[in-house]
């Protein structure tokens, strides 16, 4: 049972039923999913959870109703992992990773898929679609034909070849735009009124779409025994899954789930795509769009559409944003896959990039936890380690090669 009792305008307040709606009549406002949290304190228990299955939809009553049953390839209960080694080099006493590389196509986008295409199958709809960079594409394609859906996914032409690989195996129609994503969402917001059996996720699905990110919040709260950690570190694309994480966090202390004080959010933008992270450096209540620049591009959103509010969840909570250089976030891909075993995206290296900055310049406290959320898997964007990630040395097929090679290695990284 959902407790989802229709949307609510986050600007001035409009309440509507549970439809295809996305912006307010009355203000034209972006609208989100409203809860009967009343209704559901003594219901929704740490029990009642438990005793669900084992990914996302555990956390089923405080998500869209996803009418007969959601459309489920075991998104989500990703593991939560203690990262002891990469907290000695980055001198943190309590380190965990929230490893959503563990997704059914490898990135956290099958969260907010899986409640987008739920409520497209309760709502009538039928053909997926998205405006991508990447991820919710493949995510999109793959939802789509595990039930049956045609989908058509827009993305920037230059992706990288990974992803559009990903993304076109699954038999659907993929158009490339010659644009950057801001472009690209352009052209879906007037795909949407053309095509009213289209189920855009992000766009006419949006607010449905964006609470999937809120089980990211649920699950480090359970995984770390019901307690909310002391400091989150989350990537910054459009800023859905920031705010909504929040949100998440929000909802477990109001339902009496979890105790004590809320976390901290720390967000992670890449440099060359920053326009969160540049308004909060200049104390500015407007994200002026920007172009983007930058191999992180699941993160190139140059005008984002939860920027304000980003900025507002920061601000109340005393957080801060990183910015990180292309040659920063390709340092800690590597660091993190040395440490701790975990290849992440681009995004990953600006959320560890970022990490280390903010602990850097003393806004992030090493001596109590913190939660970095790894979004997406490295092998999404191999274009970008390709080059460096090798052979150490080619050798001939014998001892004394094998030899050589190995004692001019063990050399080089004794140096």
């Amino acid at each position: 049972m959902s407790f989802a009792i229709g949307l609510i305008c986050r600007e001035c307040g409009e309440t509507y039923p549970s439809e295809a709606r996305y912006s307010c009549d009355f203000c034209f406002g972006p609208l989100e999913v409203r809860y009967d949290l009343e209704a559901a304190k003594g219901v929704v228990t740490r029990a009642s959870i438990e005793a669900g299955p084992l990914s996302m939809w555990r956390y089923g009553a405080l998500l869209p109703d996803p009418g007969d049953a959601p459309v489920d390839m075991g998104a989500g209960w990703t593991p939560l992992r203690r990262a002891t080694r990469l907290g000695e080099v980055l001198g943190v006493r309590e380190l965990w990773l929230k490893d959503d590389t563990r997704n059914p196509t490898g990135s956290f986008k099958d969260r907010v898929v899986s409640c987008a295409l739920s409520s497209a199958r309760r709502l009538g709809f039928t053909t997926a679609a998205c405006a991508s960079t990447g991820n919710l594409a493949t995510s999109v394609a793959a939802h789509a034909a595990f039930i049956g859906w045609p989908s058509v996914t827009i993305i920037p032409s230059d992706l990288e070849r990974s992803k559009i690989a990903m993304t076109a195996i699954f038999g659907g129609t993929v158009l490339g735009v010659e644009g950057n994503y801001d472009d690209v969402n352009r052209l879906c917001v007037e795909l949407v009124a053309e095509h009213p059996d289209w189920a855009f996720a992000n766009v006419n699905l949006r607010p449905y779409y964006a609470e999937g990110s809120k089980t990211l919040a649920f699950e480090i709260a359970e995984q770390l025994g019901w307690r909310p950690p002391r400091q989150v570190v989350v990537p910054i694309a459009s800023g859905s899954q920031f705010t909504k994480i929040a949100k998440g966090f929000h909802q477990l202390f109001e339902l009496g789930l979890i105790e004590g004080d809320a976390p901290v959010l720390f967000g992670a933008q890449a440099t060359g795509c920053s326009p969160i992270a540049t308004a909060f450096a200049d104390g500015a209540d407007v994200v002026t769009p920007q172009r983007p620049n930058t191999i992180a591009r699941s993160l190139a959103i140059g005008n984002p559409a939860d920027g304000p509010y980003v900025l507002d969840e920061v601000r109340a909570g005393g957080g801060d944003i990183g910015s990180v250089s292309d040659n920063e976030i390709l340092e800690c891909i590597s660091l993190l896959a040395t440490t701790e075993g975990v290849f992440a995206e681009t995004a990953g290296g600006v959320t560890i990039a970022s990490l280390r900055q903010m602990i850097r310049r003393g806004s992030i406290n090493p001596d109590e936890s913190i939660v970095a959320i790894i979004s997406g898997h490295g092998l999404k964007t191999l274009d970008v380690i390709a080059d460096t990630a090798t052979v150490t040395a080619t050798i001939s097929p014998s001892l004394a090669s094998a030899e050589d090679a190995l004692r001019v290695h063990q050399l080089v990284a004794a140096s």
